[in-house]
């Protein structure tokens, strides 16, 4: 197909002079130009989410007792007469049998959930050109319409979790104990003769606090998510025109074939692509290239149309993974839509004719769409 300059010029109709300033100066006849824009460029970022925060876990260790031994004075020493002797009464003493002390008790972290809106992707705004269905010319390059539209950013909502309340501890008493021992002690003392009686004595046991109780305390770390992101690395829209070979403007069949009812691609598919695509578009950065899928007549209208548009994303994914920026790349799948033959629903054929109908189409495009 031809682009001579009179319809470069056509096509510039409606766009401002500087876009008509750029039009191939001098150009040779029977050639062919495409009007390249440079696509934005975008990088995959990874950005890390926290989705619970660090905090304090507490616990409580118990007070230790240790037991400990004390002499106490049961009977005091008394003087004994021998005529008359000493008379006693009986007395309880009271002691602390165990210390006072304090006890604590834990109130676990609590935690609220929340949500956090993440940008995964950018708004983008481009050109695209649509068929003028009024036009009468046979060329479909002299019957485009353009667009500048916009696709709204899309985000991405992670679930997190917020610090609510931190742990804390309570304390409440525990009452110590007491005890009762007895002793006695002179009513009236001895007369007459005295006689020293010496003071008797017992050991009793008694518990006291060796180490109090207290909180220790460890902290657990905050956790996080990793997610990805495109974020835009250079703007795109400069524009310019490059010669091309006036074939690859018409759709030319990319000779590859699936398995049955499969939009994976073979090895065999990978090296003609590698031929046919990959190099082309290594070798030319600004230009775009169309995908078209087509299947035959054979199965439901809407399984082929769904088969066909995964064919050409598969062509598409490949590049990509080639390092091709997936924006260069516009796919279409028409089903059993155009089909090239007779071999319509109901019609018998050859699998050699609906192998025709089976097939993958490629053209560059002209401006940016």
């Amino acid at each position: 197909m031809r682009l001579p300059l009179t319809i470069l010029a056509a096509m510039a109709i409606g766009t401002t002079s500087v876009q008509a300033q750029q039009l191939p100066a001098n150009p040779d006849p029977n050639k062919c130009y495409v009007r390249c824009v440079t696509p934005d460029v975008y990088q995959t970022e990874t950005t890390r989410i926290q989705t619970q925060p660090s905090y304090n876990r507490l616990s409580v260790v118990p007070a230790t007792y240790r037991t400990v031994t004390e002499r106490v004075l049961v009977k005091e020493a008394y003087k004994r007469y021998e005529f008359v002797p000493a008379t006693f009464r009986t007395e309880s003493v009271s002691y602390e049998s165990q210390a006072p002390a304090t006890s604590l008790n834990v109130v676990a972290a609590t935690f609220s959930d929340a949500t956090e809106r993440v940008l995964i992707k950018p708004e983008v705004s481009r050109w695209e050109t649509t068929a003028y269905e009024g036009c009468e010319s046979d060329d479909p390059n002299d019957c485009q319409v353009l667009c500048y539209r916009t696709y709204e950013a899309e985000y991405r909502t992670v679930p997190v979790q917020r610090l609510a309340n931190n742990a804390d501890s309570t304390a409440s008493t525990v009452p110590g104990s007491s005890s009762t021992y007895s002793k006695e002690v002179i009513a009236t003392p001895a007369q007459v003769r005295e006689i020293d009686v010496e003071a008797v004595y017992e050991t009793i046991t008694k518990q006291v606090v060796d180490q109090p109780a207290s909180v220790s305390s460890q902290p657990v770390e905050a956790e996080y998510t990793t997610i990805t992101k495109e974020v835009l690395a250079s703007k795109g829209g400069l524009s310019s025109y490059e010669e091309i070979d006036c074939e690859l403007t018409s759709y030319n069949v990319l000779p590859i074939q699936y398995e049955l009812a499969s939009a994976a691609i073979t090895a065999e598919s990978r090296r003609i692509i590698d031929d046919r695509l990959l190099n082309l578009l290594q070798e030319r950065p600004n230009i775009r290239i169309q995908l078209n899928a087509h299947t035959d007549s054979r199965g439901s209208a809407a399984s082929n149309q769904d088969l066909s548009e995964r064919r050409a994303k598969s062509v598409a994914d490949y590049l990509v993974s080639r390092g091709i920026n997936r924006q260069r790349l516009v796919t279409r799948g028409y089903g059993e839509s155009q089909l090239t033959n007779r071999c319509a629903d109901g019609v018998n054929c050859s699998e050699a004719e609906h192998r025709v109908n089976r097939r993958t189409e490629f053209r560059v495009l002209n401006m940016d769409m």
